[in-house]
């Protein structure tokens, strides 16, 4: 299991940002709250409080014991979001989700999205808030939606990222 398929499956614990959509339902409005770092996990269920709590850490050696999750049916994993379009509410396609940004190891702070150009050639990247982002899973097909258009993410700040793995 590579370092990528690990951060993937931790950052589906940490995604309680991304407001998810279900066939025939209209996107929320406004993003859930995040549950409380306190709560308990129930057995059985995921838990991003149980995750955000220690998080992903730097070191040469682990150090944590390892923690099993149960994923629930409305998880979403990385490698479905990662190069999925985003559109805007106008159905007009304005990016594509690119990567993720990790806050200390626990928690999502942005969600690089590639805009503009044609086959990779003069797009740019801006970093958008997971808040920002709803899901939508209509006739079993996942859709991200942003509430902007072309022209603001065009002059948005860019965000400087170069797809190197490290």
């Amino acid at each position: 299991m590579t370092i990528r398929s690990i951060l993937a499956a931790a950052l589906v614990i940490g995604i309680p940002s991304l407001t998810l959509a279900q066939e025939g339902t209209k996107p929320a409005a406004t993003p859930p709250a995040a549950p409380s770092a306190t709560a308990s996990p129930s057995p059985n269920s995921s838990s991003a409080a149980a995750v955000s709590e220690g998080g992903m850490k730097m070191a040469d050696t682990a150090t944590a014991k390892v923690q099993f999750i149960t994923t629930q049916p409305a998880d979403t994993l990385t490698s479905k979001l990662i190069g999925l379009n985003v559109s805007n509410n106008n159905n007009e396609s304005v990016g594509e989700i690119e990567d993720f940004v990790i806050l200390d190891g626990k928690t999502i702070h942005a969600v690089i999205i590639g805009v503009g150009g044609f086959l990779g050639i003069g797009e740019r990247y801006v970093a958008v808030s997971p808040a920002s982002i709803t899901l939508s899973k209509k006739d079993d097909k996942l859709r991200a939606l942003l509430n902007t258009s072309k022209e603001e993410l065009k002059s948005a700040p860019a965000f400087e990222y170069s797809k190197k793995k490290s």
